[in-house]
Parts: C-alpha cells; structure tokens; sequence
C-alpha cells in the first residue's frame, strides 16, 4: 500500500511522512499522471457542450493528486533532502514536465477552453471565474496551445531540458555549499568572535570529529556572523571568497555552462511563443508588465539610493582607517565595520540584542501580532507527523473557534536542507463540494541553532526575516477562495512579497516588540532606549544595500534579455551588467549568477525586482496602519479582506486600491528609507 495513494487517515489530513518512503514517490507520481490523464480525458471526451463548470472548473478540479505528490516531494527536496531524494528529482521532473505540457498542447482540450473563452461576456461570471477563465485561456495560449506541431515538439524538449537544468543548478549549489569548510585550530584566530558563535562552530567541529577545533561553514549562522565579527582579517576574506565563488570554479560542481544553457532555452522558448525574450514573457503576467517599466523602476530608485550609497561607503571607508583599518575598503570588509561603525554611531548592535530575542518568544510574538490584528489562535500540536524532528506544528483557529490552517515550522539548519528561507504549503485552500478545504502552510528557515549553554538567540536580521515568512504564511492561511490557483500566495509575483514585507514592519514598533522582546534569563523587557535605538538605525547604510538589490535585479534582467544566446563568459557579462551598481572593485574570482538560485532554481527569473517592487506597496500600506493604529482592527480587517484573504482572484491592483483607497506612492518607501531627503 503507497501511503501516498491513500486518503491520509491523519489528523486534519496532513501528509504521513513516517509512512512515507522514498521508494513511494515515483510509483505514487506515475499513478498520479495516469488518474489525472484520466480526468482529461472524461473533459475531451464529454459530447456535452464546453461550458464554465464542465470544463474550466473540471480541468482546475483535474490532477489534484499530482500537484499533492509532487509538492510533498519538492518541498523534502528543499528542505530535507539526499543524494536518492535529488537522484528521483531527476526522475520525476521530466515526468511532471510531460504531464503539464500534454496537457497544455493538447488540442482538443484547448478547443473546448477556447469555446468556452469566446463566450465569456456573455457568461454571468463572477470577478473570480472570469480570472479563473481568463487564466486558464492564456496558460494555454502561453505554453504554446497555437504553435504547430514541429513547434510544440520543440517546446516539449525545452522545458524538459529547462526542468533538469534547474535542478542540477540547485544540487551544485548545495554540494558546494556543504563540502567548504574552514577549521580554525589556533585559539587566536577567534578575535572579536561572539562567545555562541564560537560555541556554536565548536559543536560543528565536533560533529566533524575535530575534538578541540573550530568549524565554520556557508550557512547562514556560520558565515554571517563570522564575516561581521571576525577581527582576523584574511580569515574573512577566505570566507567570503569561497561563499562568493561557489559553482564558480570550473569544476564538477561548476553552473556556468547550466546558465548560459538555461537562459539560451528560456530565449528560445520565449521567441517560439512570439515574445521578444524571457523576460517580456514573463513580465506579461506580472504588475510591472513589461521589461521597460522594470528597468525604469530599477533606475528611477537608484537615481535616489547611489549618491546616497556612495557616501555611505565613503563614511564607512573613513571609520575603518580612522581605527587602523585598511586603506581600501574591499567586500569581505564591509559586514565587519559596518557593525563596528553602526555600534559607535547608534550605540546598539546584534549582541546587545540578541538576548531579548529568543525564537521561542519571538514565534509567540509574531502568534500574538497575529491575533490581535487577524483574530488568530495558535496552538502547538504533538500528534502530526513531521519529515524532520526539528518541525513544529500548529493548528490554527479563528475566533470562532473555526479551523483555519496546519502550520509547520521548520528553523534550523543542516545537511539537506538548502540555505535562506522560504515560505511552501502541503495544501492550498479551495472550496469543494460545499466544504472549505483548509490550508496546510509551511515556513522554513536557516537560525541560529541553540547551544549546550544558550537557546537559539536570533539576530535582529533573523527575527525580521522570522516576521517576512510568517506574512507569507499569514497569506496562505487566511486564505479565502474558491480555486486552489488563485488562493493564498497564488497572485502575481510582484505582488506575492507584499504580505510578507508589510509585516516586517511590527518587528520596529515598541507595541508589538513589548509583547514578545524579553530577555531570555531575566524575563526584562527589552529598554525603550534599545527600541528607539533599533528604529533610528533602521536606515543604517540603507542607501547601499537598496543599490545591492537593484544590483541584482538588474543582474536578473540583463540574463533574460533578447540577447542572452549571445552571451558567451557568465563572469564578463555579470561584470559589465554589475558596474552602474558597484561601489567595490570586482572580484574575478566571484561570481553571483552561478549560485543565484531565486533566478536559476527558485521561479524569480525576470522577477527578482519583485522585492523592491513590493517594498513601494509594503510602505504605502503600513503608513495606512501607522495613521490608524499598528493594530487598528478595521485597517487590519481591510488588509485581510482584500489582501490576504482575495488571494489572486483579481488583478492585484484592484485589490490594493480597495484596501487603501488609492494606487500606492513610491514616495512612502523614499521617506522611510530617508533617501528621499538624503539625495
């Protein structure tokens, strides 16, 4: 019996993964593919006349065991995965990749869609079923529904090619990210390091059977604290060459030729579906429409953050040689003064505050944000089935006391599991047979893990990034819709990051940091004075971290442009798209784009813009909660109805203007940025 083909017989039928075996998945994927053949069949074979429930509620309704199989499978992929998980990934994509696509080139299914479509004036639909219809046509459409057969053929063999790229550019990037080590022996070597952080790669050491040395790795709790404390100067800059270098060294594990291959493919299928490039494809379906907005975007904002930025690195290179720092400010530098120069100017740093941020308090206070302002109960449950012993769960009740979601929660790093953190879900919402199916979401991070002599204590960058998941998780689990393609976090992707970013905002507000910020021993709250602290220094080298992510984003679209089969040398081409935005001298042995796994593994291609995008709305918005109230129930009822709860059942800006009356300014990011006045 595959557990994976059973109804799961589990509390609120979540996934039963100590039944679950590696050996179900494919057997389980390939059974999938068949009933969900079926289910198109029954639609192409119906003699009755296409109309909006036989056919475009019936093909949304189709192939729900494989979207449950396959997302079960890929989220293990990312967050607990192996050597026999990732060799199955290579399986299953094409499979998947097969189905979706007989699906979508199917001509007779597209036939009745498009029958269906012709009508839709005359139709009474609601907003939500003329998105779900007007959805339904363009995926068609855009995945080559009107290419002849030659055409489809090949588009066929690009996504399968695109497909194991994807994949292989993400194994690479995670085999490289655990093989590098750096083992300190000499005591010495430790300066300026924090007391946990040395604890902590000790316990790695350990681990490793390197009795009395230390251990210091790519992840996140690793590297980040040692390039900001490290006084050893070249140690840092070891470190961050090999962070920075990674799938970059023209070895086994090296992505170089998988990009080129992937944005050549992506060029290639774009112009067969009759676009100019990737990203005018992509940006069809996004807010920002087309590439020319985004680039006009990126560079109205930059036009404010680079002078800015650039006095910024000047202060900063200032400070260092003023207490014996080197000349020339390089990267492996800047993490390192900039903490030692924020400390002297805001008197504040992560190591004060760490003690007032234990995961345990901040999960309860972001459980008791989440209620006040959405009405949200969360209790911890025991008997739900985890993939990992490190998983929390909680069910998730209104004030009615009504079901409202399963949330897993998933900390700390490790060997399977690849770096950042990410919102996913095991199920999405819809409703069914007259009953609303509740949602099943997850977050999953990479914090500081605790140690035999502290808990894990976050830094602030981990609790606002503990904040920006669980507004995901906040989408997924108000969610509100009809069909599972357009609930929760289903909306355009320049618009995704708008419920995640916007909460970030309450980790600076003293009334909800009162409610979970105490020190771990004492129980003291954490001092008014370290809270107006935290806000003034909120903006600290703001200027140059914005001009890094339009950085990126630019790097981004420079890869999916109409000339992207031209491009011949990965670590060139980033060097020409990367110098409006460097404030440093370029590293030849770095590379971003061989371990920028948002746009080469992650689905941001052509999107990673979306982060500063959405910070425009994110601002605008909380400036509505600011002027009402952080926990004013009527502003926050008006974000949850049309924001959280809508999902993408219409177009994101009609949604927006409902909450707050008005389009968004960019001028409200300006302002609270400061660069609007510090131009």
């Amino acid at each position: 019996m595959n557990p994976l083909l059973q109804k799961f017989n589990t509390p609120f039928g979540t996934p039963p993964f100590e039944e679950i075996k590696n050996e179900h998945f494919l057997p389980a994927v390939k059974e999938a593919i068949r009933l969900g053949k079926e289910e198109i069949e029954a639609i192409t074979s119906s003699s009755a006349e296409p109309d909006f429930v036989n056919t475009i509620e019936a093909l949304e309704r189709g192939g729900e065991l494989v979207n449950l199989v396959a997302g079960i499978f890929f989220n293990l992929n990312s967050a607990e995965t192996n050597d026999e998980i990732q060799a199955l990934a290579r399986e299953i994509s094409p499979l998947l990749t097969d189905f979706s696509n007989d699906k979508l080139l199917d001509e007779a299914l597209f036939k009745k869609v498009e029958v269906v479509y012709k009508k839709r004036n005359s139709l009474g639909l609601n907003p939500e079923q003329q998105t779900l219809l007007n959805d339904t046509y363009k995926a068609f459409v855009r995945n080559g529904a009107k290419l002849s057969n030659k055409d489809k053929e090949r588009l066929r063999d690009i996504d399968k090619q695109l497909s194991r790229l994807s994949l292989q550019f993400g194994e690479n990037v995670l085999k490289e990210t655990n093989a590098y080590t750096l083992t300190i022996d000499n005591k010495d070597d430790l300066a300026g390091l924090p007391d946990h952080v040395i604890e902590a790669a000790a316990m790695t050491a350990q681990e490793a059977g390197l009795e009395g040395k230390w251990v210091f790795t790519l992840q996140f709790p690793s590297y980040i604290p040692f390039v900001t404390y490290s006084e050893r100067r070249e140690l840092r800059r070891k470190l961050f060459l090999a962070y920075g270098s990674k799938a970059f060294k023209g070895d086994e594990h090296d992505n170089q030729q998988i990009v080129l291959d992937i944005v050549r493919l992506r060029l290639e299928r774009a112009q067969l579906l009759g676009y100019e490039s990737h990203a005018h494809f992509v940006l069809e379906e996004r807010m920002a429409e087309s590439p020319a907005r985004v680039n006009d975007f990126l560079h109205n904002l930059l036009q404010y953050a680079l002078p800015v930025a650039g006095r910024e690195v000047e202060e900063l290179g200032k400070y260092a040689r003023s207490i014996g720092g080197p000349d020339k400010l390089e990267r492996w530098d800047i993490a390192f003064y900039s903490e030692k120069l924020k400390k002297e100017k805001y008197a504040i740093d992560d190591e004060m505050l760490k003690p007032y941020f234990q995961l345990e308090n901040v999960i309860q206070g972001v459980f008791q944000i989440a209620e006040r302002l959405y009405n949200l109960q969360f209790k911890e449950l025991t008997n739900i089935q985890v993939y990992h012993p490190d998983v929390k769960v909680y069910e998730v009740i209104n004030s009615r006391g009504e079901h409202m979601a399963i949330f897993y929660a998933d900390f700390f790093p490790r060997a399977g599991k690849r770096n950042g953190a990410w919102m996913t879900s095991f199920r999405g919402q819809k409703k069914q047979n007259g009953e609303n199916v509740r949602p099943h979401v997850s977050i999953v991070c990479n914090f500081t893990k605790p140690t035999k002599s502290q808990p894990s204590l976050l830094t602030f960058d981990e609790v606002t990034t503990l904040f920006h998941e669980f507004g995901h998780a906040l989408h997924g689990m108000l969610a509100s819709g009809t069909y599972e393609s357009l609930s929760g976090t289903n909306v355009y992707w320049d618009f995704v990051e708008l419920p995640s970013q916007i909460m970030e905002n309450w980790a600076y507000e003293k009334e909800s940091l009162d409610l979970f910020a105490r020190h771990y021993k004492t129980g003291e709250v954490i001092p008014i004075d370290y809270i107006r602290k935290i806000k003034e220094s909120a903006n600290f080298m703001e200027a140059y971290q914005t001009v890094r992510q339009i950085g990126l984003a630019l790097l981004d679209m420079g890869w999916h442009t109409e000339k992207a089969n031209t491009i011949t040398d990965v670590g060139e081409y980033e060097r020409q798209l990367q110098k409006k935005t460097d404030l440093l001298a370029p590293l030849r042995e770095t590379n971003t784009s061989c371990s920028f796994s948002h746009i080469f593994q992650g689905g941001y291609s052509s999107g990673y813009y979306s982060y500063k995008w959405a910070e425009v709305l994110d601002a605008d918005a909380f400036e509505f909660f600011q002027e009402t109230g952080i926990f004013n129930k009527d502003t926050a009822l008006l974000f949850s109805t049309h924001i959280l709860s809508a999902g993408g059942s219409e177009h994101p800006m009609e949604l927006y203007k409902r909450f707050r009356g008005k389009e968004p300014s960019p001028e409200a990011l300006l302002r609270r940025t400061g660069m609007l006045a510090g131009n």
